[in-house]
């Protein structure tokens, strides 16, 4: 699907941001990801050329990279900034092994360290997969092997499950209003822009039995959906349900983890049972009941969606990616069924992936400190929120596509999101109780 839909105005690239304390040694970096991506052999995939006339693409595996994946770029002011800028707009070609890219910034000042930047074409990798080749090159590196990564447990749900499948509701997603900027000035845009936010980890909520009420990622749609609805009445558009797509990976996390695209897409409808909550949630402060009540609707969509197993990408998708015909037909159809599907499409993609499993330990040059990533943000729905947590603080990106905000206009809706994100929290009643219910080491 992805294949058929590549644009080079859009590129298809996810970036990881992995921060370090103290520098690397380049050659050692550069030996300890090869013997990383010799171990995930998976990863060393190229696509075979020439084959639009045939009934599929093909990938091949590779004995090793066909170029070096690994670079060091200058210590400058804006090094960052630039190798931000190239992870967004500069995707690794398919056609080369691996289809992704390493590269190291020095920086200076309060923060001096090293910012690893991994940018994979998305088409062949995802966020966990890149985090995986990550921390398989700190353990040769550090020449340590990391400890044993529990495996993905998910409650048992078994029997009933409150509130249906989440897809109950099917009505049309309201669509991000676009800027101020004029309709002729979007169309000419390219590329993508980024927020990165750095948050403490959300209290958690007290438990009502053996599950908590609501989780950090019902808070994140929770937030993704009042931002969205805030920024749209703010825009002179009327307030309607928000439907987010939330990746679900239920993959293992250690050495045997498959490297590829690992998840389903499932979309989660962000709205109020009762449609007098709607005027409470939008207003300059979220009312605090609304919310929770928010909440808890939320959480019994999600884990019943998480429960439910099914095509990664719909039955439609299983239909378009058929051999039925040649790559090059079914491509046409693909961007068409795309193009008429759009007013249906989610309202924002929001990926979670939790607490990082991994210490991304690099020996003398420490411990991340920090992980980040970004999925891309494609128009129509040309919005992304992606999250992670590491040492207790939750870093969280927003990503846009300039088809639909500018530079500006996206950090205003990521203050917003922000905004969001503390109305979910408890009171500061609620957040005493919670704490009394969890002394002790976390």
């Amino acid at each position: 699907m992805s294949r058929h839909c590549l644009s080079d105005a859009e590129p298809e690239s996810v970036h990881i941001e992995v921060h370090l304390p103290g520098r690397l040694a380049p050659e050692r970096l550069r030996a300890a990801f090869r013997q990383a991506l010799l171990a995930h052999p998976r990863a060393l995939m190229r696509e075979v050329p020439g084959r639009r006339h045939l009934r599929s693409f093909a990938w091949e595996l590779t004995d090793g990279p066909d170029g070096e994946p690994v670079s060091f770029v200058g210590r400058g002011p804006d090094a960052l900034a630039r190798a931000r800028a190239r992870a967004l707009d500069d995707c690794p070609p398919l056609t080369l092994s691996p289809p992704m890219r390493l590269e190291a910034v020095e920086t200076a000042g309060p923060e001096a360290g090293t910012v690893l930047l991994l940018t994979m074409h998305h088409t062949a990798l995802d966020a966990p997969s890149g985090l995986r080749v990550l921390a398989t090159t700190a353990e040769q590196y550090a020449g340590e092997a990391a400890l044993p990564v529990p495996g993905r447990v998910r409650p048992d749900r078994s029997g009933p499950t409150p509130g249906g499948t989440g897809r109950e509701v099917r009505t049309r997603p309201v669509r991000l209003a676009p800027d101020s900027r004029p309709a002729s000035v979007r169309a000419r845009a390219v590329g993508n822009g980024m927020v990165q936010i750095d948050l403490p980890v959300p209290p958690r909520a007290a438990r009502t039995g053996d599950l908590p009420p609501w989780t950090v990622n019902d808070q994140l749609l929770v937030a993704t959906a009042l931002a969205a609805g805030r920024w749209n009445v703010a825009h002179g558009r009327p307030a309607g349900p928000v439907r987010l797509t939330m990746p679900v990976d239920d993959r293992p996390r250690g050495t045997e983890m498959p490297m590829g695209n690992g998840t389903r897409l499932v979309e989660v409808t962000v709205a109020a049972e009762d449609p007098r909550d709607a005027e409470l949630l939008l207003g300059v402060r979220p009312d605090p009941a609304a919310v929770a009540r928010l909440l808890r609707t939320t959480a019994r969509r999600t884990r019943a969606l998480k429960s439910v197993q099914g095509a990664p990408m719909g039955a439609g998708a299983n239909l378009l990616t058929a051999p039925l015909l040649p790559v090059g037909v079914r491509g046409v159809l693909t961007r068409g069924a795309r193009r008429a599907a759009a007013s249906w499409t989610s309202t924002a993609l929001v990926t979670n992936i939790g607490r990082v499993p991994y210490a991304l330990d690099f020996g003398e040059a420490g411990r991340a400190t920090a992980v980040w990533f970004s999925a891309p943000a494609r128009m129509p729905r040309g919005l992304s929120v992606a999250a992670a947590s590491t040492g207790g603080r939750l870093h969280v990106t927003l990503r846009w596509s300039r088809a639909l905000l500018g530079d500006a206009a996206g950090t205003e809706l990521a203050g917003l999101f922000e905004e969001s994100l503390t109305a979910t929290g408890p009171t500061a009643d609620e957040a005493r109780s919670t704490q009394d219910n969890h002394k002790g080491p976390s």
